[in-house]
């Protein structure tokens, strides 16, 4: 990707609009996970070095639909803001309007505004113009850092750019097109992806667009069960996309046609409930003893062939965990896998949020080469989708 960077603008004595995802996990206003805030940091730093007199800072949380809702508030981000920068954030009760343009032209000495939540107005999500010039009117210039809401065609990550004079990519973006465009086009190998999750019909594109590309594709999670109905293994009650079935054979086909190494669950860890403490059993995909239960994790046997599959890897991409982790009895393929990936000798990269709390939970996030924080954005990335927030921005 030859996107125009933030390196690029001259930004001395300029008020930056500044996109960013700062869509975390917030319950009672306590932040759960403050990743995505520590990952904009490179690039509000950088502007502040570069001499912008102001950084108005933009985002969206949760799905507000549209109206104010005080629980999906961006208030105790800019607490957290604060902190991480060791310097005073000022936040604007509104994204538009006299609340905003007082926020930001009151801004000096903290130089950084945080504007509340987008989506507390539907025309963001609209791609509303009036909406994108009201947001350009805070700034000289716009900076998009918000991968995780590329592929979305809203006011502030697509209209504004018509706005705005200048426009460019963040660090954090940058860094995203980097290493998803490299495991796309230009891996090093063995080449292998791993795929999981709950539904296969979320990864549809991104199979077919990477069984050209790759050496080895690993598949578990719940999604691996429509692969093997239509091998005729015995499910019991796992999660199957019966409307996909259909597509999991042509994929199957596919794999086969490229001579492709195409691993699926052997075994797996199956019971009653989706519950902790409960009954658990290791069982062949093959055996019939599963009855009514619910298969929630790959096996021991799986396990050992999927780390196997990895040692020589050289670029590894995984989206999606191997069962379901945040329940004990049903994380260790998952924490397995995060750990294997660790170990390759290679670059390595991660992504999508149930990918990315698995590494933690291993406590190996050191040790992977790049986590994505683009869920959605990745996955049409890798399936070969062009994302509005990108496209938009300047080339360099």
């Amino acid at each position: 990707m030859n996107t125009r960077s933030i390196r690029d603008l001259d930004l001395e004595g300029r008020r930056l609009f500044l996109r960013v995802d700062f869509n975390v996990p917030l319950e009672n206003g306590v932040i759960g996970n403050d990743t995505r805030i520590r990952a904009a940091l490179p690039t509000i730093r950088h502007a502040l070095d570069a001499g912008a007199t102001c950084i108005v800072i933009a985002s969206h949380l949760g799905r507000p639909q549209g109206q104010p809702r005080p629980e999906m508030s961006l208030r105790p981000v800019s607490t957290r803001l604060s902190e991480l920068l060791k310097a005073p954030v000022a936040f604007a009760n509104d994204c538009i309007g006299h609340n905003a343009e007082r926020a930001v032209q009151s801004s000096p000495p903290s130089r950084v505004v945080l504007l509340e939540n987008l989506r507390f107005h539907p025309e963001e999500e609209q791609n509303d113009l009036a909406f994108a010039k009201a947001l350009a009117t805070l700034a000289d210039v716009y900076v998009n850092d918000a991968f995780g809401a590329a592929h979305r065609a809203h006011a502030s990550v697509n209209a504004i750019v018509r706005m705005m004079p200048d426009a460019a990519a963040g660090l954090l973006m940058q860094q995203e097109l980097r290493y998803l465009s490299n495991v796309l086009f230009e891996p090093a190998r063995p080449f292998v992806a791993i795929l999981g999750g709950a539904k296969v019909s979320d990864k549809i594109e991104v199979i077919n667009n990477l069984i050209p590309r790759v050496d080895r594709l690993i598949i578990g999670g719940a999604m691996a069960y429509t692969f093997l109905k239509t091998m005729e293994k015995q499910v019991g009650r796992s999660l199957v996309d019966g409307d996909k079935l259909d597509a999991a054979r042509h994929i199957l086909m596919l794999a086969q046609q490229h001579d492709l190494d195409l691993l699926l669950p052997s075994d797996h860890v199956v019971s009653e409930k989706v519950e902790a403490d409960v009954s658990i059993e290791t069982l062949s995909v093959e055996d019939a003893a599963i009855g009514t239960r619910i298969g929630l994790d790959i096996g021991p046997l799986t396990t050992a062939a999927y780390t196997a599959a990895l040692t020589d890897a050289k670029t590894v991409l995984w989206n999606g965990p191997m069962g379901v982790f945040e329940i004990d009895e049903f994380a260790l393929g998952t924490i397995a896998i995060a750990e294997a990936v660790a170990q390759v000798n290679g670059t390595t990269v991660v992504g999508g949020g149930d990918s990315i709390a698995a590494v933690t939970k291993a406590g190996v996030t050191d040790r992977i080469t790049h986590l994505s924080t683009g869920g959605g954005a990745s996955l049409e990335f890798l399936g070969g989708r062009t994302l509005p927030g990108v496209t938009v921005l300047p080339d360099a």
